[in-house]
């Protein structure tokens, strides 16, 4: 099965950081849910009445005050990337942007190329608030454009056109924005072939740095999982989405693009630092309503309310759960973060790491998948080969652990 996108209903800012430690990195969340606009997706511009403002103002206090407080966290390395998205932090203000780098640069090092990336939507990228961008160390974007076809982004309510997505681009080009990512759709309502193919057409026109691309998945609950209960959609079927999923790796690997995870190419040497350290079993601070955080033994997450988070962090109580990991649970982790990317799962790491018996338990589930030709292991590293790559989820899952 294809790794999917979920559309949700609620939107988010997020703040992430990734620092170099001895033997690994941290990364660093920080996220708040933002109520969902009441007509479409994004929240919009005048989002914030007078009372969403006085509480969008709490929460950057907040949030200033976890960095400050879980400085030891990180204990004292440099800062490799910063990220600030999951949501539209592009709805952010000079001021708030202000907050959030004085107090990084106050309470932690950061290296001179760190990569600093933000999420955007692209109706909030005008040339006003891109030339506001370059005042600050961002030297990345990432902006969400799921599709160059007007009638889909309507149905997706989307806020932006598809040219205000081109427009949007160029104007962060001109502005001298060099590292450009652009997330994609596929599998949407009404697509066929032929419309995927123009939208990578277009895409590739653009000379992004990046592109991730996603399939859809119709979420319960959601306005699309609604439409298509009353047949006024259709989801996209297996053999249409690997034909979708097919066509992508041939026009971009064609174009030189690196397929280097599941979802994401690049041009050679720009994959997101941010995602690979995701993905390379990487360890992550994590701050800010639902924000996540994971030692290499445990995860932690911050509870998801904004009420809740502002009002923890301001007691000094702050309200989140914890989940100790145990032997087998990181054994999954590592199947489920290497296998899916093009350097693969290092053998003899797994082998030390988790002792022979998952060792030889992952290489006899593996066996089937070895003889079929979905993996292969090439310099003891066992990896996704193309055929694989179709069915990863299903090879992973035959991977895992299971008592």
């Amino acid at each position: 099965m294809l790794l999917n996108y979920v559309l949700r209903q609620i939107f988010y800012i997020s703040i992430t950081f990734f620092v170099t430690l001895p033997q690994n990195k941290l990364s660093w969340q920080a996220s708040t849910y933002i109520y969902p606009s009441a007509k479409s997706v994004a929240f919009t511009v005048n989002f914030f009445s007078t009372t969403r403002k006085e509480q969008k103002t709490a929460y950057i206090r907040a949030l200033c005050h976890e960095l400050t407080n879980r400085k030891d966290y990180l204990k004292g390395e440099p800062i490799e990337t910063i990220y600030l998205g999951g949501g539209t932090p592009s709805q952010l203000a000079k001021e708030d942007f202000e907050a959030i780098f004085s107090h990084i640069y106050k309470v932690y090092k950061v290296t001179p190329n760190a990569e600093i990336t933000l999420e955007a939507n692209p109706d909030d990228l005008t040339s006003e608030y891109i030339s506001m961008l370059r005042t600050f160390p961002f030297n990345r974007i990432s902006m969400g454009i799921q599709t160059f076809q007007e009638t889909t982004l309507k149905q997706l309510q989307r806020r932006h056109t598809a040219d205000q997505a081109i427009r949007a681009f160029q104007g962060c080009r001109t502005a001298g924005f060099q590292n450009i990512s652009i997330d994609l759709m596929y599998g949407l309502p009404g697509e066929t072939l032929t419309s995927w193919k123009k939208d990578l057409k277009q895409a590739l026109s653009l000379h992004p740095e990046h592109i991730s691309a996603y399939h859809l998945i119709y979420e319960e609950g959601t306005p699309l999982w609604k439409l298509r209960e009353q047949h006024k959609v259709e989801e996209a079927d297996e053999d249409l989405s690997v034909s979708l999923f097919g066509t992508l790796i041939d026009e971009l690997t064609t174009a030189g693009y690196e397929h280097y995870e599941i979802s994401n190419f690049c041009l050679p040497g720009l994959h997101s630092r941010h995602n690979s350290s995701y993905w390379t079993e990487k360890q992550y601070l994590g701050c800010g309503p639902s924000a996540h955080s994971y030692n290499g033994i445990s995860r932690q997450w911050n509870v998801a309310s904004l009420d809740k988070y502002i009002e923890g962090i301001s007691s000094g109580n702050p309200t989140f759960e914890v989940e100790e990991l145990d032997l087998y649970t990181r054994y999954n982790d590592f199947v489920i973060t290497h296998i899916r990317t093009q350097w693969g799962m290092p053998l003899p790491k797994l082998g030390k790491q988790y002792g022979e018996e998952l060792y030889k338990y992952c290489l006899r589930m593996a066996t089937p998948h070895l003889q079929q030709g979905t993996l292969e292991i090439k310099n003891d590293t066992l990896k996704l080969t193309r055929k694989g790559v179709f069915i990863s989820d299903g090879i992973m899952s035959d991977m895992l652990w299971v008592e």
